[in-house]
């Protein structure tokens, strides 16, 4: 048969503490004259060495209704009858428990067992605790950690129940808040040392700076020894509540700046006198308060052979005895086990006791089912030393929590201070709150970094690496047109069409408007050469006008010319209606006032060029042809031609007419304004119709450029009119192909260039005769036949 279970190993002096305040709890109520009123309370201990073999055992012997001593006498009516359970303090052995138990409907009431599995009413249905489930805590952990900004971190928990639910319970709220996790090792205290130094290893070659431990107080006591024997880089500890507020783990001072969260503090009153109240026969009475003493006083009680530890001489004293069973200075979990006696003896009384005229009458004979006392424990509520205590429909109660820090005192050591709270009633995003500075690893008072990736600027996006967590990341900049200002953002957006970003691309600006104005160096240039051109204009024909009487004007048709110079003055100061912001008026008038002028223009040139070649046609004999083309004919060729263009601009005009627009296609990063034209049929049936009339031009100049009188101005129009084809000619791939305000530049150009050849072409030879030849201004001479 197998050995009987035996407990092995030191005794735990914070378990003990847990049951002396039980056992005050009890004593208590068994002397209050309010809850339970002559009824007394008894009750039974058992250590199950934190094992599930050890707590299964307890769990049969309680259940079967037999104490393994049997009490003779009148101080308990109902020996062996448990009423409820109240245990344990982990969170495997209370399943394993209530697995048992709740098939009798005894209730447990666990001060301890943390796990949020145990909340399932149906596996577990007599089970209560006075401590929040850790469902609550991984949610305020994961809070924790997004609070400071921490995406990368480690995970190491216990092997148990307790270990992977509350793991697994903060890796899904952790998830929730973007939050990765580099590794997650678990371990227990009954692994093989090798297992824990693997779990160190890793934990020293890991690149998260901060550790979350979700684990019991003898597995992170075991891994803190394990990474204290070797150096390991800094680390900041996120604790749960079952370590991290453990007076014996405070010796680790390496942890210093851990924080986690822990059950509020409280007072007991009386307790501490009550734990100090340790004489000598109570002690040699009770084997276990034996063991403690001998190993809290390094003494032994009574001689033994095969020790040399002294005889305990009687100068011991407890109030010197720095352990976790004196310390009253931090009452938390104890306060828990408080809890939970006083919610069964509210149960107990609210089965057995009734209200009668502001007095309360139990009945002490009343025989009392555990089932009894499972309803009521369900419907408790009250308040002791201003602790409120209920059950929810879980069994649980309202979840409140202390953020504890470990900081060094100025003695050197480590001490828990409360530097906030969590409240799981208050609002969603309320629930945390911290009022006090925080010490972190290594004493730093900046927040360690614990990430993948640094967060990426506004102007970036973020791009996740193949294969990795979507914490670890590239930042990558927006593409052209695209701004991000937020930190860390997943995508880019587009900045409205009017709009462009800036260089760091984390703001969208207007787009600079862009035209061609009067105010840039080009506009100067191109208005200075159109007045110039419209004064050029006025002087030649001040020139003709006041030499009007001579023969080279007379013979050069002086109605056509100065109709031509008018015209070509209009040319010129045509080109100014295509500076400036383009308006609806401006882009009507360009348009059409280049069309007419151009179109009067070249039909003034055609005129002459007619009647240069008729002139010498007439000379033939019995010919009388120049009736035909007289000065009537000649100025109703000119108003013909120019009624045509004025008919084409008007159907232009009333149809689809030129608009202002803004261009938002040429370039991304700036508006053009110009003029569309509307119907783009219109606009190259005007510029089509000068064409046509500039090339019949040409071919009559060509015609009669070798007529051989001085008379003859062909030879000057033919040139005027090769170079006026020439420049429009370019003009059509050049005004395609250029970019916002150049279009409307090489348009003015064109108009300027054909302009200033007409006028210097046709004029200018006249000019430079009447003014520097006046020997050659006769008569005679224009009649003279060219030599060749």
């Amino acid at each position: 048969m197998p050995e009987p279970l035996r407990c092995t190993g030191r005794i735990e002096p914070r378990e003990l503490h847990f049951s002396c305040a039980m056992i005050f709890a009890i004593e208590e109520i068994n002397n209050s004259s309010k809850l339970l009123p002559g009824i007394r309370l008894g009750y039974q201990i058992h250590d199950s060495c934190s094992s599930v073999p050890m707590a299964v055992k307890v769990a049969f012997q309680l259940t079967n209704g037999l104490d393994p001593v049997f009490y003779f006498g009148d101080n308990c009516s109902q020996s062996g009858m448990v009423m409820a359970i109240v245990g344990e303090s982990g969170s495997s052995p209370s399943i394993s428990m209530s697995r048992i138990i709740g098939s009798f409907n005894i209730p447990q009431v666990s001060h301890f067992a943390t796990c949020a599995c145990l909340s399932n009413k149906q596996q577990y249905p007599s089970f209560f605790r006075t401590i929040p489930s850790d469902q609550f805590q991984a949610d305020a952990l994961a809070k924790l950690v997004k609070q400071f900004g921490w995406t990368w971190i480690g995970a190491v928990r216990s092997d148990s129940d307790y270990g992977n639910n509350g793991m697994a319970s903060f890796l899904k709220a952790a998830y929730k808040e973007g939050i990765c996790v580099e590794y997650s090792e678990s371990f227990n205290r009954f692994h093989p040392r090798s297992r824990i130094q693997r779990v160190a290893d890793v934990i020293r070659r890991s690149k998260a700076m901060v550790i979350v431990a979700f684990a019991g107080f003898g597995e992170m006591k075991l891994l803190m020894e394990e990474l204290s024997r070797d150096s390991s880089p800094p680390r900041q500890w996120i604790g749960s509540e079952a370590w991290v507020t453990h007076p014996d783990m405070l010796k680790f001072t390496f942890c210093a700046g851990a924080i986690g969260f822990a059950i509020p503090r409280s007072v007991i009153p009386g307790l501490r006198d009550f734990l100090l109240d340790l004489p000598p026969t109570k002690v040699a009475a009770s084997p276990i308060l034996t063991e403690f003493w001998e190993d809290a006083f390094n003494c032994r009680l009574e001689k033994s052979d095969g020790t040399d530890k002294r005889l305990c001489d009687g100068t011991e004293d407890l109030q010197q005895l720095q352990s976790p069973y004196t310390d009253t200075s931090e009452l938390r979990i104890t306060n828990m086990v408080y809890k939970a006696i006083y919610a069964i003896a509210h149960a107990i009384h609210n089965a057995v006791c009734q209200e009668t005229n502001s007095t309360t009458q139990c009945n002490k004979l009343s025989r009392v089912e555990s089932k009894q006392v499972l309803t009521h424990l369900k419907k408790v509520n009250f308040s002791q030393n201003g602790y409120h205590m209920s059950f929810d429909a879980n069994g649980d109660p309202v979840a409140t929590y202390e953020l504890v820090n470990w900081q060094k005192s100025k003695s050197g050591s480590l001490e828990l201070v409360t530097v906030g709270y969590y409240d799981a009633s208050l609002a969603v995003g309320q629930e945390l709150h911290i009022y006090k500075t925080i010490t972190w690893v290594d004493g730093r008072t900046k927040v360690p970094m614990s990430v993948c990736s640094d967060s990426c600027p506004p102007g970036t996006h973020k791009v996740l690496q193949k294969g990795k967590p979507i914490c670890c990341y590239d930042c990558i900049p927006c593409a052209e047109g695209e701004i991000s200002n937020t930190t860390d953002s997943s995508d880019c957006f587009p900045c409205p069409k009017e709009f462009w970003p800036n260089a760091e691309r984390d703001t969208c600006f207007s787009k600079p408007v862009e035209f061609l104005s009067f105010s840039e160096i080009l506009g100067i240039l191109l208005a200075a050469f159109s007045v110039g051109g419209a004064f050029l204009a006025a002087i030649t024909a001040t020139v003709f006008f006041h030499h009007r009487t001579s023969p080279i004007v007379r013979a050069n048709n002086s109605e056509l010319s100065f109709l031509l110079l008018f015209s070509l003055t209009l040319c010129f100061l045509c080109s100014l209606t295509f500076i400036g912001a383009p308006s609806e008026w401006s882009c009507m008038l360009r348009h059409t006032a280049f069309g007419i002028t151009f179109v009067l223009c070249i039909s003034c040139v055609l005129g002459k060029t007619i009647v240069v070649l008729m002139a010498f046609k007439a000379t033939l004999p019995g010919s009388n042809i120049m009736k035909w083309f007289g000065p009537p004919q000649q100025r109703m060729t000119v108003v013909s031609f120019t009624f045509i263009q004025v008919l084409i601009c008007t159907v232009w005009l009333v149809v689809s007419p030129p608009f202002p627009m803004k261009n938002l296609t040429t370039y991304k990063d700036r508006i053009i304004l110009e003029c569309a034209l509307g119907s783009a049929l219109g606009f190259w049936a005007v510029l089509g119709y000068i064409g046509l009339l500039a090339v019949f031009c040409f071919v009559l100049a060509v015609l009669a450029r070798k007529l051989p009188d001085n008379f003859n101005e062909a030879k000057f129009i033919t040139f005027s009119m090769l170079i006026f084809c020439a420049v429009w000619i370019t003009f059509i791939p050049a005004y395609i192909s250029s970019p916002g305000k150049f279009t409307v530049a090489v348009e003015i150009f064109a108009i300027l260039a054909s302009s200033f050849a007409l006028i210097l072409c046709i004029f200018a030879p006249k000019c430079f005769i009447i003014l520097f030849k006046p020997e050659k201004n006769t008569k005679k001479h224009l009649m003279n036949k060219n030599p060749s």
